[in-house]
């Protein structure tokens, strides 16, 4: 601590990344390090990484998975670009990438090249499969969520749906992330750096243990969420007055009885074909019918107020918009202003997300915008040796950006 002012945790601070990525995934492993106080490198095409420019459900791509990074356009198809984005790799603690297998190495880019002049290198690459009979075929989140079981159990029965963000390519930036901070520590251990690996496909298996293990132990085939054998009665959304949504549930006997109690249903709570859990099982279907009449006519916000001082489980039906106005969110800083680098609105500050941990108390913050391309070329290239006219040179020539 200095004076009155936490010191802020960045435990990473000192590393150096340089990642070759684009999308989701990789520019995810490296927000979370970046996030941890590394110094991030975004290399990017001469004319920029595309996410910036997609339009609807990809808009917001970008400036969520690029914050705290700092940005150099190298034309890697020129044989002086290649050299510059190798020269900046041969600066790093870390380099992160996530594109085709083979394609890396077209650059001297791959791990085995850079490793023999950096021994310590940590090398992470983000694929849609491990190596394997897959590995070549095109991977993208909703292929490998309707080849992995989880658009199975999201949708309804005979209607597969993907699930509502980008999971696998989140989580596989996430599990990314963690084996570069294992190979971190095994470094400091044996000095010699290693390649590690993460996959869109098996993130989404990873996801389905769950279920796959269902089936182990049961026999039974998992149903699709929407009709899976619920193992508690009251565990469902309702609709109430002027059509709102909110889920409620009462998970366990002395929940049921308080739920009884708060609501006014005594004659529930007295039927003894509904006094245990499983007994109200074999009766959901009437028993969810009698509670969806029973609240029709409350308002979602009553129905919140009357679970919390219960302390039982509720939740409004929201939308991702929604968000912005949240309670909690707003007094514990769980959102942050970032500054949009692109698009019609660039230049204009907007609230964005923080990773969803706390470290020493505090949460990791936003220390740099999402970058302008090329914001940080001169920087970066005299990092790695360029003198003021070379990287002159590099820019008059379109080879940096």
């Amino acid at each position: 601590m200095t004076g009155t002012q936490p010191v802020l945790p960045q435990p990473l601070t000192g590393l150096r990344v340089v990642e070759f990525t684009h999308m989701v995934m990789g520019p995810t492993c490296g927000m979370v390090l970046a996030d941890m106080g590394a110094e991030v490198i975004k290399i990017e095409p001469i004319d920029g990484d595309r996410t910036r420019r997609l339009l609807g459900a990809g808009a917001g791509f970008f400036p969520m998975f690029n914050r705290n990074k700092k940005s150099i356009g190298i034309d890697l198809h020129n044989d002086e670009g290649a050299e510059a984005a190798r020269r900046l790799s041969g600066t790093a603690d870390v380099v992160a990438e996530n594109f085709k297998p083979g394609t890396m190495a077209k650059y001297g880019l791959d791990c085995e090249s850079l490793s023999k002049a950096n021994p310590r290198l940590i090398y992470a690459s983000h694929k849609g499969f491990l190596p394997g009979p897959y590995e070549h075929r095109t991977a993208l989140d909703e292929v490998v969520q309707m080849m992995g079981g989880l658009a199975y159990m999201t949708g309804r029965p005979g209607d597969p749906l993907r699930a509502g963000t980008s999971v696998n390519d989140i989580m596989g930036g996430l599990f990314g992330a963690i084996a570069v901070l294992g190979a971190l520590i095994q470094r400091g251990i044996t000095g010699r750096g290693m390649e590690v690996q993460s996959a869109l496909y098996e993130n989404n298996v990873f996801l389905m243990g769950q279920h796959m293990l269902q089936f182990a132990m049961t026999g039974k085939h998992p149903a699709p969420m929407p009709a899976r054998d619920n193992p508690w009665a009251v565990y469902d959304v309702f609709t109430v007055k002027d059509g709102e949504q909110i889920f409620l549930a009462a998970v366990s006997d002395p929940q049921w009885l308080v739920f009884c109690d708060v609501l006014g249903f005594v004659d529930l709570k007295a039927e003894p074909e509904l006094a245990t859990n499983n007994q109200r099982v074999t009766q959901r279907p009437r028993l969810l019918k009698t509670i969806a009449e029973r609240i029709a006519h409350r308002s979602a916000a009553e129905l919140s107020v009357i679970m919390e001082k219960a302390g039982l489980p509720f939740a409004p039906i929201r939308k991702p918009e929604d968000l912005y106005d949240d309670e909690h969110l707003l007094a514990t800083g769980g959102l942050a202003d970032v500054r949009l680098p692109d698009g019609p609105k660039a230049g204009q500050t907007v609230k964005t997300t923080l990773f969803p941990i706390t470290m020493d108390g505090q949460r990791l913050p936003v220390r740099l915008h999402p970058p302008r391309l090329g914001e940080h070329s001169r920087e970066l290239l005299a990092s790695a040796g360029y003198g003021e006219q070379e990287i002159d040179g590099l820019l008059a020539r379109a080879v940096v950006a």
